[in-house]
């Protein structure tokens, strides 16, 4: 694979490289991530939803 530049020093880099830019992996992180969130978000509504109806009882 090498390096990407000329010469092997870090001073040749001058910006952020993000190595899969061109597969799926950011596209499916950014979907598991959603999934989780909405998960907790369901968890935790149905938990508090729990905890109140036995303070209205």
């Amino acid at each position: 694979m090498g390096f990407p530049y000329e010469n092997v020093d870090w001073a040749a880099v001058d910006g952020a490289m993000f190595i899969g830019w061109t597969s799926a992996l950011p596209g499916i992180c950014t979907v598991l991530a959603m999934i989780v969130c909405v998960a907790v978000l369901i968890f935790g509504q149905s938990t508090e939803a729990s905890k109140m109806r036995n303070f209205d009882t």
